[in-house]
């Protein structure tokens, strides 16, 4: 239950993420939260300001004797990655988050938790909502649309922050200090497809793939996790060269940022395709359990019953979009050569649909050097090109450049090692945080980014660490503390 969550320490953190979470606010759709932002800074007497988007600014001047030191901003995104399990009813439009405690853990009742950012969220509320902790001025803001095109930060006008230190609190890692991050780019192909009549006598299944573990497109990118539209792909492929199984849709993935999780496609087979169906499936599914097995030990294939289509791809046209679908990258394209363990560019092929004679195909392109970042994408551009599809490349936003000899970088550092006895990993994510689109607006501010342990991000194993979140929250009020005097 939500309340357990609320008596959680800090309570003044966990009872702002528990409000919060009861208010529905998908990517695109947070006019609810937009207005639960605005009416919590009003209660608190604090200005309160919505610009045209919805990104909400809150403004609270500083503890007595703090006066004179250097603004700060406290920024997160009030949007969250609606995913959920497939057996799992629940509506995002209506419904808040059902919350529960696991040990260590809060987590989300087969949905995504929102954690990601509803904790940065929650904190800066608490700060703000306190009387007994030294800060110096602050202004808060909260963009919204963060994870489906950061449209609220790229719309963010210049002249309307003040402060010359940016803390993002998107970060998911408590032993990690970010100062650099990935930028993207959306990839779209759309075509259409002759459809033929369906044959009599056959039988129509459902092939599923279900029950991956999916991930963050951009932080779980790197770990091996299989991608349910890939895995389809490659069923669908080898079963038409094998049994000449026949393609009437295909509805795999969901968003972008998310690694997908399950997909599924209607097939036509006739009675002798059947029986070949159904002893050759188990055989290849053995094998993707097998290769899988460590990353993804839940993957669960299936064939299921299904309604007989109305129509059938052409032959010709299936053959030529799953070599497409199976040619599209989807992973790590390349690691960085100067910075260790850093991905610098990848693609998630998030989306394929396939119904009624139209066909479309969504990927998130990701890169720290925007140049390659562009040139992979436009190498998916012309593959899909080939086939004959409508290609376009949209919602572009930067990378964040690192600035390791910035003062606040220098200052964090040492309260991390002074609280932590150890030297804070200074690191670039392959993550899309808003700070570089901010910077373009903001080009003198500095910025960093930390916050708590977040597992499973834009996915319905999402979960945030109890302790970390309790360590996260010290180390907040410390940097607050220490801020310097104004430049």
């Amino acid at each position: 239950m939500n309340a357990s969550v609320e008596q959680l320490e800090p309570r003044s953190l966990w009872s702002g993420f528990a409000r919060l979470n009861a208010v529905p606010r998908p990517s695109k759709r947070e006019q609810r939260a937009v207005d639960f932002m605005r009416g919590f800074g009003e209660s608190l007497g604090l200005e309160t300001l919505v610009d045209e988007l919805g990104n909400v600014i809150l403004r609270k001047p500083a503890s007595p004797g703090m006066e004179g030191r250097a603004g700060v901003v406290l920024q997160g995104h009030l949007d969250m990655v609606h995913q959920k399990n497939a057996d799992t009813d629940f509506d995002f439009e209506t419904q808040g988050i059902d919350m529960f405690v696991e040990g260590d853990w809060v987590r989300a009742r087969g949905t995504t938790l929102g954690a990601d950012n509803g904790i940065g969220v929650a904190s800066a509320m608490a700060i703000l909502a306190s009387d007994d902790i030294a800060h110096p001025p602050i202004e808060a803001l909260f963009t919204i649309d963060e994870e489906t095109g950061m449209t609220g930060a790229k719309g963010l006008a210049p002249g309307l922050l003040t402060g010359e230190i940016l803390l993002n609190l998107d970060s998911e890692d408590d032993e990690e200090i970010t100062i650099g991050c990935a930028g993207g780019v959306d990839v779209t192909a759309r075509g259409a497809y002759p459809t033929t009549e369906v044959p009599a006598g056959g039988l129509a299944r459902r092939l599923v793939v279900r029950g991956l573990t999916g991930g963050h497109s951009g932080m779980d990118i790197h770990r091996g996790r299989a991608n349910a539209n890939k895995l389809l792909n490659r069923l669908l492929m080898a079963a038409q060269a094998t049994i000449g199984t026949r393609v009437a849709e295909i509805d795999a993935g969901g968003l972008r940022n998310a690694i997908p999780r399950e997909a599924s496609a209607v097939i036509w087979l006739s009675s002798e395709a059947a029986e070949g169906m159904d002893e050759w499936l188990p055989v290849a599914a053995k094998e993707l359990y097998a290769e899988y097995r460590s990353t993804d030990p839940g993957l669960d294939i299936t064939l299921e019953a299904a309604a007989g289509p109305a129509a059938l791809m052409d032959p010709a046209s299936q053959d030529e979009i799953l070599r497409a679908i199976a040619a599209c990258p989807s992973g790590i394209f390349r690691m960085s050569p100067d910075v260790d363990n850093l991905v610098q560019t990848s693609n998630n092929l998030a989306r394929v649909r396939v119904n009624d004679g139209r066909y479309e195909a969504l990927c998130l392109t990701r890169g720290s050097v925007d140049s390659e970042k562009i040139s992979h994408a436009e190498d998916i551009r012309a593959l899909f090109e080939l086939i004959g599809a409508e290609v376009s490349l949209s919602g572009e936003y930067p990378g964040w450049k690192p600035t390791p000899d910035a003062p606040i970088v220098r200052l964090v550092s040492r309260l991390y090692r002074e609280r932590f006895g150890r030297e804070a990993p200074i690191l670039a994510c392959h993550a899309g945080l808003e700070c570089g689109i901010l910077g373009k607006a903001y080009p003198d501010m500095q910025m960093i980014s930390f916050g708590p342990n977040i597992r499973g991000a834009h996915s319905p194993d999402e979960k945030v660490q109890v302790s970390s979140v309790q360590k996260f929250w010290g180390f907040l009020q410390a940097v607050l503390r220490e801020i310097p005097e104004q430049a």
